[in-house]
C-alpha cells in the first residue's frame, strides 16, 4: 500500500500505477495473478481507502491480469453489496467491474499451486460452504458456483431495491446492511447536504436499473447459461437457490415493470434464465444439415411428417403388442411395465404431444383385434389375449403413466394435468377410426351393452336425472350400436381414467335402428349372486361364463373362496378362474391377483404342526378347480402378460413339493378319467409350472455364445425366482413405490417371502435330473438302486399287455444300457403291477423306462404300436410323466443317434396326401411373403422321422380333445412344435399332416403353426424375410394422409391375417414375429438388419429425387424426405433386432456388430457412394444403434422391473462403444468405412444420446467424454461438444469450464 500511495502521491495514471504495483510484487516474488495483492487492495478499498483512484487502479490491476477479476469480484461481493443503500457510488463502479470483466473471454488461470491459493480464497469470501454447502476447492465448481452466487445476489439486491421481498429461503443473509461506513470521499465542491442526499437518491435508482441490466448482461451470456446450466443438470440441489429468486420475480413481475424504467428487462431475464432450465439439446448440427439440406436435426421428426410417416414413426407399438400376444412365449415381465416405459420412451424420442402419443397406441391395439378379430380355431385362440391388451392392459399402463404425473404435481384442485387432457383429446379422435372400431362377433354384445349403458346416461342427464341409482329404472329400453370405443371407454372410467362425462361426448353414442332380441344383454346373474342366491348348479355355470362387473362382486367371490366351505370353495374357485379371468377387462387385475393369492393361500402356515400333505389334502378340489382353470385356454397367457409368471411359479413349487410327496392309493389305476386324485393335482400344477419355461429346451438351445450368456435370454426357474425375490427386496426397501412395479391392486396385497428351489429338495432333484437328461445319455442303475426297483414296477405296469402275450418285461429290456430288467411278474395281479409310490419317486425312474422301451423298439423287440400304447399308459397313470417323456425324446433327438423310420401307415402313422398339401400351402404362403424355400419330400420321397420324433407324434395323436387334458396339450402342443421345428431333420411338415388328419377344422391353424419350421436352419430364409420386412414396410409408407392409412404398419403386419381361413398374401412382418424366436443364429439376424438398413438409406440417397412427382424434385426438399425416411428405416430396424435378439443381441451391436461394420472396408456395391448416401448411412446406422438401446434401457426413469432385468449391463454397453468412438477420434484406430459415414455417425449418435438420454453420460469416463469433445470441435461441432460435456456428470464440470473459459 506505501507504493500505492506514493504512486498516487506523484499523480501517476492508473497504468502507471499497475505497472508500479506490478514491479514492487513481482520484486516481493508475489506470484501473477496475486492473492494476497487483491485480498490488500479490496480490504482497503472497502472501506478504509475508499477513494475513486484506489478503484481505478483495481480496474486497470484487473484488465491487465496483475489480478483475478473473479478473485477481486468474489472478495467485493460480501462487501459492497450489503452496504449499496449506503455507499451508492462503490456499488456503482461494482457493477462496472461485474459489466466489464464476468464475460471476459481471458479468465483462464493455468493449473498451480496460485490457481488453488486464488480458488480457495473465493469460496471462503462467498461462503459458499455455508451458504451453498459446497465444501470442494476444485477451480471449475467454485467458478460456476461463483456465478450462481452473484446472480442469486444481485436479483436479491434488484427485489430488496425495489421493497419487494426476494426469493431466499428462512436463514438465508439479507444483502441489506444494518449500519456501514461513512461515505465515499469524492473530489468535488461542498454542496448543501440537501443535494448531495437527493443525488445519492438518484444514484441508488440508477443503480437498481443498472443492476438489472448488469444481471441481463451475464444472463444472456453464453458462457454464464452454460455455467448455470452445469449447476442446472449436476447440481439440481444447488440450483434451488436460483429457483427460488425467480418464482419471487415472477410473482412480482407487474410491479418490477411497473418500478423500473427497463422493466421490460424482467421478461428478458426470465426467458433467459428459463432457457438454462431447458435441459433438452437443441443443436445446430452443422456436418448433417450442410449435406442433407434442409433436415432439421434439431427439430420434432413427426413435425417434418405426414399421414403414414407419422404412423411409422410409432411402429414399435405396433411390434411389440403383435409379438406379446404371442403365447408360445412367456414373459416374466408385466407387459403394463414394458408398454409404459415404451409409451414414454417414444413419447420423448418422436418429441410428440402426449394426445398424439396415446392415440397412437391406442390404434396399434386396435389394429391388433382386427388383425385376428375372426381367430382361426385351435387350442389356443388367442383373441381373449389381443382384447385384455386393448382393454386391460393399456388402459392399465396409460393409468401407470398418469399416476407419474399426478404423484409429480400433485392434485391441483379440478385442473387436469397435460397427460390426462391428452388421453381424454386422444380417445375423442379415435371416434373417427370407424374401420378399426368394429368389434369382433364375440363381443358384439358386450359394445352394444357398453353403448346402450351409454345412451341410457344420456337420456336421463337430458332429462335432468342425476341420482345414478335411477337411471337403469327410468329408460331400460333404450338401445344404442356398439362398438369396441364403448368397451374402451368403459375400461378407462373403471380405472378412474375419465369419467362418465365420456357418455355426452358428440358422436360416441348412436342410436340404434331394431336390434334383434339375441343381441340385447340379459340380466348379469351376479346381481342374484350378490343379492345372497346359494352357488347351486345353473348358477354356477352362469357366473363361470359371464365375466363380474365390478370389484365388490370379485371381493364377495374371493371371500368365498377363502372362508367358505369345501363345495363353496370349490365353486368360487371355478368361477374366478371362468370368464372374469378370461374376459372381465375392467377388473381382470383384481381377477389375477386372486387366483395368485388363492393358491399363495394354500400354503401351510406351519408345516412342522402337521402331518406331511394333509394340509394339501384337505383343499384338494378347490386347488384342482384353480389349476385347470389356470392351464385352459390363454390363462396362463394372461398371467404372464401381467407379469405374474415368477409368481404363479413361487406358489406352484410348494404344491408340487407337496403332492409329489404323497403317495396314491393302491388301487389307483388312471389319472385321465376325470376323478380327482393326489396324481392329478401334482399332475397338473407340475405341468402348469412347466409351461413358464422352456424346460424340454435340447442342448444346443443352451449353448454359450462366448459372451457369458445364452444365444437367447431364455427364461428358467432360477430366473424366475431369482426376479420374483429380487422384487420383493425392492418392495420392501421402498413401501411408498409398492404400487409403481405393476399397478394391480389385488396384487400388490399378495404377503411375499423370499422362495428358493433348496427349499424344494424333491423338487430341486428332478430339476438337475431334467438338466442332466437334456444334456447327456443316461447312465446305467444298479440292480438294488431304489429307482431301478421302481423303474421295474413301471414296465410291469405298462407291458401287462404284452406280457398276456408273451413279452416279458424282462426281455424287452435286456438290450437297455441302463440294465433296467424285471423279475418274473404275475400278469394277473394287477395291484402289484402298479406301483404306489410318490410322484416324485415315479419321475424319477420314468427316464430310464423311456430308454428301455425305445431301445426295445429300435432293435424290434417292441413293435411301435406297443411302445405308442406303453407311452400312452404312462400319461393316464401319472400325467406329469409327460415331462420326462417331452424332455428325454427332445434330447434324444438332437443328438442325431437315432435311426429314422418309415411314416408309412404299416408301422407308424402315415401322413399321407395331407404331407404334399400341407407343403405347398406352406410354399405359397411363405412366398407370398417374399421367402423362396425347397420342398422337404418331392413326391416319390417317402416320409420318414427319427424314432423318437415318431413316438413322441404318434403319442400326442392319441390324446382327445377334452377341456379337462388342458394341462396335458398346453404342454405336449408346444414341446412337439418345438422339437420338430428345431430337429435337423425335417419333421413339422409330417407332424402338421398328422394333426390335421386328426383335427381337420385346425388345418389353418396348424399351417400357420409350420411357418416357423423352414427358419429354424435355412439363413438364406431368414435373410429373405428380413428384406422382404424392409420393402413392404418403405415402398409402401411414403405417402398417405391418415394415421391408420394401409402403407407401412398395414403392409408389414397385415390389416387381417384371417379371413374365412388363412389370407394372402401373408404379410412378412407377421411371419417375422412368429417365427423370430426360432432364429438360430441370432448375431447373423442382426448383421442382416444391419446391412438392410445401410442398404436402404443408399438407396433413398442415390434413388429418391428421381422418382418423385416433378415438384418435388428440387434436391433440398427431397433429401430431407429421404432422411425422414431413413430415421423409419432404422426405427423399424431396432425393433425387429431387439424382439429377434433381446438384450444380448443390442449389447453385440454396440460392442461388436457395429464396430466390425465401420471398421470394414465398403462392399463393392457401395464404393464411393458421394457425399449425400455416406452421411445419410451413417445417420440411420446411428439412429438404429440409439433406438435399440432406448427401446432396452430407456430414456426416463426406469422402473423397477426393467432394471432388474436390462439396465445392469447399459453403463459397461455403451461405456465400451464411446470408447471406441473416442479412439478413432484419437487416432488409436484406423477406420475402413467412409469418413463421410464416420462424422455422421459420431455426430448423429452422440447428438441423440445428449438431447434424449444425457444420464447415459454419467457413467462414462470423463477422460472419453473429453475426446469425443475435442473430436467435435475439430469438426466445428462447438455447440455439441460443449453440450456432450456439459451432461457428463460433476466430475466434467471442471473440462467444461476450462474449455469456456
Amino acid at each position: 500500500m506505501a507504493a500505492v500511495k506514493a504512486s498516487e502521491a506523484r499523480g501517476d495514471p492508473p497504468l502507471l500505477r499497475a505497472v508500479e504495483l506490478a514491479r514492487v510484487a513481482a520484486g516481493e516474488g508475489i506470484g501473477i495473478p496475486s492473492a494476497d495483492l487483491a485480498a490488500i487492495l479490496v480490504s482497503n478499498l472497502c472501506f478504509a481507502h475508499n477513494s475513486p483512484s484506489l478503484w481505478k487502479l483495481v480496474g486497470q490491476a484487473m484488465a491487465s491480469r496483475l489480478l483475478c477479476p473473479l478473485h477481486v469480484l468474489a472478495l467485493l461481493t460480501p462487501r459492497v453489496l450489503p452496504q449499496r443503500r449506503v455507499q451508492p457510488e462503490a456499488y456503482r463502479l461494482y457493477l462496472e467491474l461485474i459489466k466489464g470483466n464476468v464475460t471476459s473471454s481471458s479468465l483462464f488461470m493455468e493449473a498451480g499451486p496460485n490457481r488453488d491459493k486464488i480458488t480457495k480464497s473465493i469460496a471462503d469470501a462467498l461462503q459458499l460452504s455455508k451458504n451453498y454447502g459446497y465444501c470442494g476447492t476444485e477451480f471449475g465448481h467454485v467458478v460456476v458456483m461463483f456465478v450462481l452466487a452473484v446472480v442469486t445476489k444481485l436479483i436479491d439486491s434488484i427485489l430488496e431495491d425495489c421493497g419487494l421481498p426476494s426469493g431466499m429461503a428462512e436463514g438465508q443473509e439479507s444483502v441489506y446492511a444494518i449500519e456501514g461506513p461513512q461515505p465515499m470521499d469524492l473530489d468535488v465542491k461542498k454542496v448543501s447536504t440537501e443535494n448531495q442526499n437527493e443525488h445519492r437518491e438518484q444514484l441508488r435508482r440508477k443503480n437498481t436499473v443498472m443492476a438489472l441490466d448488469v444481471l441481463h448482461m451475464m444472463v444472456a451470456d453464453r458462457k454464464i447459461q452454460s455455467f448455470l446450466r452445469l449447476i442446472f443438470l449436476n447440481m439440481p440441489e444447488k440450483f434451488s437457490y436460483l429457483s427460488q429468486r425467480l418464482s419471487s420475480i415472477e410473482a412480482h413481475k407487474v410491479a418490477l415493470e411497473t418500478l423500473l424504467p427497463a422493466g421490460h428487462k424482467i421478461n428478458d431475464l426470465l426467458i433467459d434464465i428459463r432457457r438454462v432450465c431447458n435441459a433438452n439439446y437443441q443443436p445446430n448440427n452443422k456436418h448433417i444439415v450442410d449435406v442433407l439440406g434442409n433436415t432439421r436435426s434439431g427439430g420434432s421428426l413427426l413435425g417434418q411428417l405426414t399421414g403414414a410417416g407419422r404412423a411409422a414413426c410409432w411402429i414399435i407399438f405396433d411390434i411389440y403388442v403383435e409379438n406379446a400376444i404371442d403365447g408360445k412365449h412367456l414373459s416374466g415381465i408385466s407387459a403394463i411395465e414394458v408398454l409404459k416405459e415404451t409409451t414414454k420412451t417414444l413419447q420423448v424420442l418422436n418429441e410428440a404431444s402426449w394426445p398424439e402419443t396415446f392415440k397412437a397406441l391406442w390404434i396399434s391395439a386396435l389394429r391388433l383385434v382386427q388383425r385376428a378379430r375372426e381367430p382361426l380355431e385351435g387350442p389356443i385362440p388367442h383373441l381373449d389375449a389381443r382384447l385384455c391388451m386393448l382393454l386391460a392392459l393399456i388402459p392399465l399402463s396409460v393409468a401407470a403413466i398418469l399416476k407419474e404425473e399426478s404423484d409429480m404435481f400433485g392434485a391441483e384442485g379440478s385442473k387436469i394435468l397435460p397427460r390426462r387432457q391428452g388421453l381424454i383429446s386422444s380417445l375423442q379422435d379415435l371416434i373417427q377410426y370407424s374401420g378399426l372400431l368394429v368389434p369382433p362377433s364375440s363381443v358384439m354384445n358386450a359394445a352394444n351393452s357398453a353403448a346402450s349403458k351409454a345412451a341410457i346416461f344420456k337420456s336421463n342427464y337430458n332429462a335432468g336425472v342425476v341420482n345414478s341409482s335411477m337411471v337403469a329404472q327410468i329408460d331400460s329400453s333404450t338401445k344404442a350400436v356398439g362398438n369396441m370405443l364403448h368397451l374402451i371407454i368403459e375400461a378407462c372410467i373403471s380405472r378412474n381414467l375419465i369419467d362418465t362425462s365420456a357418455y355426452l361426448w358428440p358422436g360416441y353414442v348412436v342410436s340404434s335402428g331394431p336390434l334383434k332380441d339375441t343381441t340385447l344383454p340379459q340380466e348379469s346373474p351376479w346381481l342374484n349372486f350378490i343379492k345372497g342366491a346359494p352357488l347351486s348348479g345353473p348358477l354356477i355355470d352362469a357366473l363361470v361364463a359371464t365375466p363380474a362387473s365390478s370389484v365388490g362382486e370379485l371381493d364377495k367371490l374371493y371371500n368365498i373362496a377363502a372362508n367358505g366351505s369345501e363345495e363353496e370353495k370349490t365353486a368360487a374357485a371355478k368361477i374366478l378362474c371362468g370368464a372374469s379371468l378370461v374376459r372381465g377387462w375392467n377388473i381382470q387385475e383384481h381377477v389375477v391377483g386372486m387366483v395368485v393369492k388363492l393358491l399363495s393361500a394354500s400354503l401351510p402356515s406351519d408345516s412342522s404342526t402337521s402331518t406331511p400333505g394333509s394340509h394339501y389334502l384337505a383343499q384338494m378340489s378347490t386347488l384342482n378347480e384353480i389349476l385347470l382353470g389356470v392351464a385352459y385356454g390363454d390363462a396362463i397367457h394372461i398371467l404372464s402378460l401381467y407379469g405374474m409368471v415368477p409368481d404363479v411359479a413361487a406358489a406352484l413349487m410348494p404344491l408340487c413339493e407337496g403332492f409329489g410327496s404323497i403317495a396314491p392309493p393302491p388301487n389307483h389305476k388312471s389319472t385321465i378319467l376325470g376323478e380327482t386324485s393326489v396324481y392329478s393335482v401334482f399332475s397338473c400344477a407340475f405341468l402348469c409350472l412347466l409351461r413358464l419355461w422352456k424346460f424340454y429346451k435340447p442342448p444346443q438351445e443352451y449353448c454359450l455364445a462366448g459372451r457369458g450368456g445364452s444365444v437367447r435370454m431364455e427364461l428358467t426357474l432360477d430366473y424366475l425366482l431369482l426376479m420374483r425375490n429380487n422384487r420383493i427386496d425392492f418392495t420392501n426397501s421402498s413401501a411408498p413405490s409398492r404400487d409403481s412395479y405393476n399397478n394391480m391392486g389385488s396384487v400388490n396385497e399378495v404377503p411375499a417371502q423370499p422362495v428358493y428351489i433348496d427349499s424344494f429338495p424333491k423338487l430341486r432333484a428332478w430339476y438337475f435330473q431334467n438338466q442332466a437328461c437334456i444334456a447327456s445319455t443316461l447312465s446305467g442303475l444298479c440292480n438294488k438302486n431304489p429307482v431301478h426297483q421302481v423303474a421295474n414296477k413301471i414296465l410291469s405296469m405298462i407291458c401287462r399287455k404284452m406280457n398276456k402275450v408273451g413279452v416279458s418285461s424282462g426281455n424287452l429290456s435286456s438290450t437297455s444300457s441302463s440294465s433296467v430288467s424285471g423279475s418274473s411278474v404275475n400278469a394277473s395281479d394287477d395291484s402289484f403291477q402298479r406301483p404306489a409310490v410318490p410322484a416324485w419317486e415315479f419321475l424319477e425312474a420314468v427316464p430310464f423306462v423311456l430308454e428301455a422301451v425305445l431301445t426295445a423298439c429300435a432293435h424290434g423287440r417292441l413293435s411301435s404300436r406297443d411302445l405308442t400304447t406303453s407311452l400312452r399308459d404312462l400319461v393316464d397313470f401319472l400325467p406329469a410323466s409327460l415331462a420326462a417323456i417331452v424332455s428325454y425324446f427332445s434330447a434324444e433327438i438332437t443328438r442325431g443317434i437315432w435311426k429314422p423310420v418309415p411314416m408309412n401307415g404299416i408301422e407308424w402313422p402315415s401322413p399321407g396326401a395331407s404331407l404334399h398339401s400341407i407343403e405347398a400351402e406352406i410354399k405359397e404362403i411363405l412366398a407370398s411373403a417374399g421367402v423362396q424355400i425347397h420342398s422337404c419330400y418331392p413326391r416319390g420321397v417317402p416320409p420318414m422321422l427319427p424314432l423318437p420324433m415318431a413316438a413322441l407324434v404318434s403319442l400326442t395323436i392319441t390324446f382327445k380333445l377334452d377341456r379337462s387334458l388342458e394341462y396335458i396339450q398346453g404342454v405336449i402342443g408346444q414341446a412337439l412344435e418345438n422339437c420338430a421345428g428345431a430337429s435337423s431333420w425335417p419333421s413339422m411338415p409330417i407332424t402338421a399332416a398328422l394333426w390335421t388328419q386328426k383335427v381337420r377344422r385346425w388345418h389353418d391353424f396348424i399351417v400357420l403353426s409350420c411357418l416357423r419350421s423352414p427358419f429354424g436352419r435355412d439363413k438364406d430364409a431368414v435373410a429373405q424375410l428380413v428384406q422382404s420386412c424392409f420393402s413392404s414396410f418403405l415402398q409402401s409408407s411414403s405417402s398417405g394422409s391418415d394415421i391408420t392409412a394401409n402403407r407401412g404398419v398395414g403392409a408389414l403386419l397385415g390389416d387381417s391375417i384371417t379371413n374365412q381361413g388363412l389370407r394372402l398374401p401373408m404379410a412378412p412382418g407377421f411371419i417375422y414375429l412368429r417365427t423370430c424366436r426360432t432364429f438360430h443364429d441370432s448375431y447373423f439376424v442382426s448383421e442382416v438388419i444391419l446391412k438392410q438398413v445401410i442398404e436402404w438409406s443408399h438407396k433413398l440417397a442415390n434413388g429418391w429425387s428421381s422418382n418423385r412427382p416433378p415438384q418435388l424434385k428440387s434436391g433440398r426438399t427431397s433429401l430431407s424426405c429421404a432422411a425422414s425416411m431413413a430415421h423409419q428405416v432404422a426405427m423399424l430396424g431396432g425393433g425387429l433386432l431387439c424382439i429377434a435378439g433381446g438384450s444380448l443381441v443390442v449389447q453385440v451391436l454396440y460392442e461388436e456388430t457395429l464396430p466390425t461394420l465401420l471398421l470394414s472396408a465398403r462392399e463393392h456395391s457401395l464404393k464411393d457412394p458421394g457425399p449425400v448416401s455416406s452421411t445419410l448411412q451413417g445417420y440411420a446406422m446411428a439412429n438404429m444403434l440409439f433406438f435399440c438401446g432406448s427401446l432396452l434401457w430407456g430414456a426416463d426413469r426406469i422402473s423397477p422391473v426393467i432394471k432388474l432385468s436390462f439396465l445392469s449391463r447399459r453403463p459397461r454397453v455403451v461405456g465400451t462403444h464411446m470408447d471406441f468412438i473416442a479412439g478413432v477420434l484419437d487416432g488409436h484406430i484406423l477406420l475402413g468405412c467412409d469418413p463421410g459415414t464416420w462424422k455422421a455417425y459420431v455426430s448423429r449418435f452422440v447428438f441423440l444420446v445428449v438431447k434424449f438420454v444425457p444420464s447415459w453420460l454419467r457413467d462414462i469416463k470423463l477422460d472419453t467424454l473429453k475426446k469425443i469433445a475435442a473430436g467435435l470441435r475439430s469438426w466445428r461441432e462447438h455447440d455439441l461438444a460443449l453440450s456432450l460435456l456439459e451432461r457428463g456428470g460433476p466430475l466434467a464440470i471442471s473440462a467444461v469450464v476450462e474449455t469456456m473459459l
